[in-house]
């Protein structure tokens, strides 16, 4: 039934759902989710998110499989994160995806972690960095702003 569901939803309305299963997911881990998040290269990360320690993580979600087979720019994020992981429902056919990536597994209520994310450290410089824009974006946010740094 759920993956009848799934099929009638549009694009935009399934990356929405599983977006908030991702941040929910994150406040579980003890991760400060930051959706929508505009990296120095322009491009836009779906879900990110820092933890106590500093470290960033990176979620792409994926609605469908023509989403993920239309989508190449994913490979351009690695360099802003220590984690990388791939979203996408339980309907989604998970071998299209990189083995070498992370998989979370989501819908509106949460999400569940099913294959761990290979361990990248960000250089320290590029922490700062990608910190300092995460943290300016989340402030403008909060104050209504809308973020358009470069």
């Amino acid at each position: 039934m759920q993956n009848e569901l799934a099929a009638t939803r549009s694009r935009p309305d399934q990356t929405s759902i599983l977006t908030r299963g991702v941040s929910r997911l994150f406040i579980d881990m003890g991760l400060c989710p930051l959706e929508e998040f505009r990296l120095a290269n322009g491009r836009r990360a779906d879900v990110a998110g820092i933890d106590r320690a500093g470290l960033v993580t990176i979620v792409e979600v994926k609605s469908c499989r023509a989403d993920f087979e239309t989508d190449g720019k994913w490979e351009e994020y690695l360099g802003f994160c220590d984690r990388f992981f791939f979203a996408v429902d339980e309907a989604f056919p998970t071998e299209l995806l990189p083995q070498d990536e992370g998989l979370i597994l989501a819908d509106r209520y949460g999400a569940a972690i099913r294959r761990p994310s290979l361990e990248r450290k960000l250089v320290p410089a590029r922490r700062k960095a990608v910190t300092l824009r995460f943290a300016r974006q989340a402030a403008l946010r909060l104050a209504g702003g809308q973020p358009t740094l470069a």
